[in-house]
């Protein structure tokens, strides 16, 4: 955009558009606006800049808005006062005195002006009016009860008339001024609120919500104060038995879950929307089910993670049902800043902070605002990506995102010794088990061997707490994998019998659902690309959590417990029959099983087991402190120079490359710690001790 020039000098030259006369040009300046004469002085121009302020004012919206209320509140105590005399003298037979109908007429612009001004002062005219809710009508009772004091002192003390103002009239003024105050807020939001012509002209979907609940009730508002999305709330489903029959926002409770066969084929609605962010799977997969035979489509507010990170307008964050919605389990709900608490002003380190169970962690521990959160990774896309995360989504500054390899003992002492981070969570790992039965020397160098590098170098550092995420797949280890993960927890425990002043604890837990390589995205892309499903045995079961729930849980077992080397393992329900996962995201998918996707089995892969286990045979299960959180105890704990002569045994083949030799040595250690397992098989839990005997 180009800027005019002025002219050199430093004034704006005006060329008059019609050439004048000399004699005219020579004549003094006629003022036709007789003000205009007195701007000429000080206060002429004072009066000119009163004038320009007040045109702003009349121009800004904002002051605009809010000199209407104060208008329309003045009105309504002008209304309110006059009222308060016509019900203090309705029974009388003249009805008001001529001396209060003088006080009334003398008095009324006054009271309305001061009481407006009141109103202003105490902030009334700050709030929206199409937003009034029952909180809002404190604040307007507080606001009539000072303008009532106010009143009465001016007429108790300044004495305008002879005679008192009625107290009657005062009480009435009192209860009228926080109705018609509080009633026009009222009928401002209903009108808001209310359908427009064109709205109402076209056919809007029919939304059945389950849920009364706040979150029920927050998207039937939504749906009246968005009226360009086209639909409204039909009625509520709830199990609350006091609910049923009553109304929440102007809907109806129309029953409850086990009825909801019933409701939908009375309602016939076009959605169905599950407004149960903590709902157990249970009642989710019976909803989805009544609304799949009918070809309804379902959708389901964010779970609590979810809400925790979403955005702003609720209608926008319901999403499809998933297959993690109905899996029949209970979601995990706890307080993190509590269970997280010990984190706060400490220095926290993360391995394989770009994985999937890393990222989470990274988010999560962010969330308790620790003094330093250092992310480690050895894949710069990865480690880039979770840094971005950190800084632009979560806003948390206090981070140090450091590129090296859990493997380099020298690269592993620099990072422990430049940081000496207080917490230490090892989630870098390789978990892939058909990968890593092809390359055995990886997953052994990468989850066993580095595991010893990390833990040694966080004691040495100083560390309190070393923290290892460990799986299901190291109970009673049949693959390269599961062994490699059975080490790091023989490594890890082994450590808390050699470094007394760092704690060092193993969490255990089996699938995770929406990690990288997991079942659920590969049925997912298997469905997409219309089939085959592929699933290798009928009877397999696996045990699945989600990410987040899995990480709140690792953060809390962080926090438990005593003793150093200690294993904590997650109670993760009950297994889940894989052919019946696939089924269920074949069905969410809106295709039939066997008609229109196959499923294919083909056959376990070496090694995998068709049930997995949480306990390895010399282990018991012992309660903790915390809810779906148990503590595995040996009954007999383990020779930490055997740990250490096996794993050096091992570093030594991994060093020299031999494949061979290194596969077999892996099966002679596993099959040798399973004998002294089988030797030495766990006690019951009634009779086992709190600690390893």
């Amino acid at each position: 955009m180009l800027r005019r020039r002025r002219p050199r000098g430093g004034y704006r030259r005006t060329v008059p558009s019609d050439p004048q006369p000399d004699s005219e040009r020579d004549q003094p300046r006629r003022v036709d606006n007789p003000l205009a004469g007195e701007d000429a002085g000080p206060h002429g121009a004072a009066r000119g800049n009163l004038r320009a302020y007040l045109r702003r004012q009349a121009t800004d919206g904002v002051h605009r808005r809010r000199a209407l209320k104060f208008a329309a509140d003045a009105l309504l105590a002008a209304a309110a006062f006059a009222l308060a005399f016509q019900l203090r003298f309705l029974d009388s037979p003249g009805g008001i005195p001529d001396r209060y109908w003088t006080m009334l007429a003398g008095t009324v612009a006054f009271v309305a002006l001061g009481k407006a001004i009141v109103f202003s002062v105490l902030g009334l005219n700050q709030k929206w009016w199409r937003y009034f809710q029952l909180p809002d009508l404190w604040p307007v009772v507080r606001a009539a009860a000072v303008a009532s004091g106010l009143l009465v002192a001016v007429f108790t003390l300044a004495k305008p008339y002879a005679y008192n103002l009625p107290r009657s009239v005062v009480g009435f003024d009192f209860l009228l001024t926080i109705g018609l105050l509080g009633g026009a807020r009222l009928a401002r939001r209903m009108i808001a609120e209310r359908p427009d012509r064109a709205t109402r002209r076209r056919r809007a979907r029919g939304v059945l919500v389950v849920g009364a609940g706040s979150g029920g009730q927050m998207v039937v508002r939504e749906l009246r104060l968005n009226p360009n999305l086209g639909a409204r709330a039909v009625g509520f489903v709830d199990d609350d038995p006091h609910k049923r029959g009553m109304h929440a926002v102007g809907v109806k409770v129309l029953g409850s879950t086990d009825e909801i066969g019933e409701i939908l084929d009375r309602q016939a609605p076009d959605e169905v929307v599950i407004a149960i962010p903590s709902a157990p799977g249970v009642l989710r997969a019976r909803v989805v089910a009544a609304c799949r035979q009918r070809d309804i489509t379902v959708r389901t507010l964010p779970t609590v993670f979810e809400l925790l990170r979403g955005g702003v307008q609720l209608t926008r964050q319901l999403r499809e049902v998933r297959v993690e919605d109905v899996l029949g389990r209970d979601p995990v709900v706890m307080e993190l800043e509590r269970v997280g608490a010990y984190l706060e002003d400490k220095i926290v380190m993360v391995t394989g902070a770009g994985g999937s169970v890393g990222a989470e962690l990274c988010r999560q521990i962010a969330r308790v605002r620790p003094k330093l959160l250092v992310l480690l990774d050895h894949a710069e896309d990865n480690l880039f990506q979770i840094d971005r995360e950190m800084l632009e989504e979560w806003h948390f500054t206090r981070v140090e995102a450091v590129l090296a390899d859990c493997k380099e003992g020298e690269r592993m002492l620099e990072v422990m010794q430049r940081f000496k981070p207080d917490v230490v969570f090892h989630a870098a790992a390789y978990k892939h088990v058909s990968l890593m039965e092809a390359n055995p020397l990886e997953a052994v160098r990468n989850n066993a061997i580095a595991t010893r590098v990390t833990a040694g170098m966080a004691a040495v550092a100083g560390a309190e707490r070393f923290v290892l995420i460990s799986t299901d797949k190291a109970v009673n280890p049949r693959t390269v994998m599961g062994a490699s993960k059975a080490m790091a927890e023989w490594i890890v425990e082994a450590n808390g019998h050699h470094h007394h002043d760092t704690r060092f604890i193993c969490v255990r837990f089996g699938n995770v659902l929406g990690s990288s390589g997991s079942v659920v995205p590969i049925f997912r892309g298997q469905i997409a690309k219309g089939g085959p499903v592929t699933v290798t045995d009928p009877q397999m079961t696996r045990y699945f959590m989600t990410i987040p729930e899995a990480v709140q849980l690792v953060i809390q077992s962080g926090d438990l417990g005593a003793s150093s080397g200690e294993v904590f393992v997650l109670e993760m329900g009950e297994p889940v029959r894989i052919l019946d996962l696939a089924r269920n995201m074949i069905h969410l998918a809106g295709y039939e099983p066997d008609v229109d996707v196959a499923i294919e089995f083909i056959g376990a892969r070496p090694g995998e087991k068709i049930h997995e286990e949480l306990f390895n045979l010399d282990e018991h299960a012992h309660p903790t402190s915390a809810e779906r959180i148990v503590r595995a105890v040996r009954a007999q704990p383990l020779d930490p120079d055997w740990v250490e002569r096996s794993i050096e045994r091992l570093e030594t083949l991994v060093a020299a490359g031999d494949e061979a030799g290194l596969a077999e040595r892996v099966v002679e250690v596993v099959t040798e710690r399973i004998s002294d397992s089988m030797a030495t098989p766990a006690e019951s839990p009634a009779s086992g001790s709190d600690a390893p005997r």
